[in-house]
């Protein structure tokens, strides 16, 4: 085995194959950094001025889920409502200032439609630790089945 040891690039190694370029192999790449981050992170700033908040979806054989981090509210302070297709689910916190003379009140509200082969009847929620699980049995009709394939 022969291990050859690899040298990084430098600019005066690199100069003498350029030959009258006397640009950096470097030059540009902050403007292509600042450029990726822009795009990454545009709109960014924008999410703090708005009323709703990220849920995630994702479901099993028998129910579809909806998980909502709603970090320091109360139950009381959390409204889930189920209409035609449409789970809402809406708050509102309240905010007292450093001398506890002034209260700001903020409201939020996020509606995610919801597939037709959910029993509406049958939709259950809980918070803990600051997290609202909402679940959303499916119908049977709507579960998957096997179905044995007889072989002849």
């Amino acid at each position: 085995m022969r291990i050859v040891r690899y040298t990084y690039p430098n600019y005066r190694s690199l100069a003498p194959a350029w030959g009258a370029l006397s640009r950096s192999p470097w030059t540009g790449l902050e403007g292509e950094i600042d450029r990726l981050f822009e795009t990454a992170l545009s709109g960014f700033n924008e999410t703090f001025g708005r009323t709703e908040f990220p849920v995630d979806l994702y479901e099993d054989k028998d129910n579809t889920y909806v998980r909502a981090e709603l970090p320091g509210l109360e139950r009381d302070d959390i409204n889930v409502e189920m209409v035609e297709d449409y789970l809402t689910i809406s708050g509102k916190r309240k905010t007292a200032d450093a001398d506890g003379k002034e209260e700001e009140s903020f409201s939020f509200s996020r509606s995610v439609n919801i597939p037709e082969e959910v029993q509406a009847d049958k939709v259950n929620a809980a918070y803990e630790n600051g997290v609202l699980t909402v679940t959303l049995p499916k119908r049977e009709e709507a579960k998957p089945r096997k179905i044995s394939v007889a072989v002849k």
